[in-house]
């Protein structure tokens, strides 16, 4: 897998797009701008493929800079998809990082034709992009609205709990945008998630040998069989003695090596 995406970078990386997510916030708030000052209607710049099919072309590039809802909401969104994107797109690489938006960009169309009728949306995008950056930094504290503290892999549990109840209980749009973000995630993640089960696999292993040679390792030498005592207590200098029982050897203490124990 990995040589094939060497060969898919080198291929193109003339075409890579540096800061590719500082132009697409610009583009998105230029749009929150003109939608907020009532200069442009974002239903013109939505995706449904039966209008695309119709001859308005423009659709299946515009949908990508429609913003959230009007708000301090879409300030912040605005914000942390750049805090993500910048941060994945210097764990990844310039180009790694077009296609990891291109790959979701183009699921997200293809899969819109299954329901024509029904828009796409690109919260699902930015929703991978979250996603990909709480796998690689899941101990990151973001503060929330500016203020409340909490871990980000907290957020991206919600996240997935969320992608997992919208395509139960979600319309058809609303599913296949799920799948578009999962898919488009696990496609570039799915071999480091399953390489960490593995290790942390082999990890718990390792862990519960070297406890058990740590508890064999203070376990007493000698016990004995009537009272409990031990040789790990010098104090009592006792003198411990084996005998045969059966087949057993069986320890005893000094105080109790008489016949009858």
């Amino acid at each position: 897998m990995s040589t094939l995406w060497n060969k898919i970078e080198r291929r193109l990386e003339p075409f890579a797009i540096q800061n590719l997510t500082l132009y697409l916030v610009i583009g998105q708030t230029f749009v929150y701008l003109a939608w907020v000052l009532q200069q442009v209607d974002p239903n013109m710049l939505g995706f449904w493929p039966a209008l695309f099919l119709q001859g308005e072309w423009w659709r299946v590039f515009s949908f990508v800079f429609i913003p959230p809802s009007p708000g301090i909401v879409t300030v912040f969104a605005l914000y942390l998809f750049y805090l993500y994107g910048n941060a994945l797109e210097h764990y990844l690489g310039a180009i790694r990082y077009n296609l990891f938006l291109f790959v979701g960009y183009a699921l997200t169309v293809l899969l819109a034709f299954v329901s024509p009728v029904a828009p796409a949306t690109n919260l699902f995008l930015g929703g991978a992009v979250f996603l990909a950056f709480a796998f690689l930094n899941p101990d990151f504290v973001l503060q929330l609205f500016f203020i409340l503290p909490v871990k980000i892999k907290w957020l991206a549990l919600i996240t997935w709990v969320g992608y997992g109840y919208t395509f139960i209980a979600g319309g058809v749009s609303s599913r296949l945008g799920v799948l578009a973000a999962t898919g488009n995630f696990l496609l570039f993640f799915g071999a480091d998630i399953v390489q960490g089960l593995r290790t942390g696999r082999r990890a718990v292993k390792q862990q519960a040998v070297r406890a058990k040679r740590k508890v064999e390792q203070v376990k007493p030498m000698h016990t004995c069989a009537v009272c409990g005592r031990d040789s790990s207590n010098a104090e009592l200098d006792l003198v411990f003695r084996y005998r045969t029982e059966g087949d057993t050897e069986v320890c005893y203490c000094e105080d109790h090596l008489s016949p009858r124990g």
